[in-house]
């Protein structure tokens, strides 16, 4: 074959490549513009190669930061898959187990304590099987003046305080709460003699992954900034609520250190992980009806089981989906918190599921 004939077809192979790296690229800018969000990012992967990743839009409205796969994005309550994760870690290390009750490790809190949590266990309060109440950063009480110290004292003395509040009283195995996460950090900060915030540097570290915590933009005002429901940006602050609940939802990534996270998940659970066994990962994910560590889950149509979860700290929203029969995750990333946002979130991720 002529060189003439070899240049045009390879131009017409990159092409070809370029179009199928990126089919989705039109569909979910269209969704961004129509729903007036500033950024959204997006990823479709395997445990091993990712087929689509893109970062789409602004950093902040009405701005020209163009959106870049570096922007950080705070994850929410994806953050729960990352502590249920780090607290698997600490039980194959031999330092806690998951039926080790909580008031084993904080016996001083148990006299004031309502009588109904009297033996939560760190599988309980990571698997949502407790009577504790839907606790958010919403809620006016308690001030932060009512607690002192580091936000480590604070979230000891949080904890003390929701313990002490009557139980919920209906009969259902799971009431999804915040603070349940709040209590099984405690409980690792305790065997671990680290700090939560040390003991996912260390996971990051482990993974290459830099995680942070809070708004991205209190560190660099040039990061990503978040919308809250009237597509109003958030300045750089810091709240006390989300320090307090830093367990449960108050993480901050970038959607490519994210990815790799979620690879992990999948290769662990076809036992391709030195970290964890595939029983173990399949634990984490399915391992408890619904909703098992960190992972709510479900089975489709055609019996393939999905594990997923939802962010939502009130100007960022993202959500995960994985299916380790298919081999496949999509990962989706937006920088506010809208009734848009929720119908793109949900239209998007359909769409890369299927296609």
């Amino acid at each position: 074959m002529s060189f003439k004939l070899i240049f045009p077809f390879i131009v017409f192979l990159h092409f070809f490549v370029a179009l199928r790296a990126q089919p989705h690229f039109a569909f979910a800018d269209s969704l961004r513009k129509t729903y007036h969000l500033p950024e959204l990012s997006y990823a479709v992967i395997s445990s091993n190669t990712i087929f689509e990743m893109q970062a789409l839009g602004t950093k902040k409205i009405n701005t020209t930061y163009a959106a870049a796969l570096t922007d950080k994005f705070r994850i929410g309550s994806n953050t729960k898959s990352v502590t249920a994760f780090i607290a698997a870690l600490l039980v194959k290390e031999g330092k806690i187990n998951w039926n080790t009750p909580f008031f084993d490790l904080f016996p001083e809190l148990r006299k004031e304590s309502d009588p109904a949590h009297a033996h939560l266990t760190l599988l309980d309060l990571l698997s949502m099987r407790t009577r504790l109440y839907s606790y958010t950063y919403t809620y006016p009480q308690p001030e932060q003046t009512d607690f002192k110290g580091d936000e480590t004292q604070q979230r000891y003395e949080f904890t003390a305080w929701f313990l002490k509040q009557p139980a919920l009283t209906d009969t259902a195995s799971i009431h999804f709460s915040n603070l349940g996460y709040v209590a099984a950090a405690l409980m690792m900060e305790k065997v671990s003699g680290k700090s939560y915030k040390q003991l996912v540097k260390e996971l990051g570290k482990k993974l290459d992954i830099d995680f942070n915590f809070g708004q991205p933009n209190s560190a660099d005002s040039l990061q990503t900034w978040g919308h809250n429901k009237d597509l109003a940006p958030e300045p750089p602050g810091d709240s006390f609520k989300l320090n307090w609940l830093l367990a449960a939802g108050n993480i901050n990534v970038s959607l490519p250190d994210y990815v790799k996270f979620i690879q992990l998940q999948l290769k662990g659970l076809k036992g391709e992980s030195d970290l964890l066994s595939a029983k173990e990962f399949n634990f984490l994910h399915y391992g408890l009806p619904g909703f098992a560590l960190g992972w709510f889950w479900e089975t489709d149509g055609q019996k393939q089981v999905w594990s997923h979860h939802t962010g939502n700290p009130g100007t960022f929203l993202s959500r995960v989906t994985l299916c380790p029969e298919k081999n496949r995750a999509t990962l989706v990333f937006m920088n506010a918190q809208t009734a848009g946002a929720d119908t793109v979130i949900d239209l998007l991720t359909d769409k890369l599921q299927k296609e």
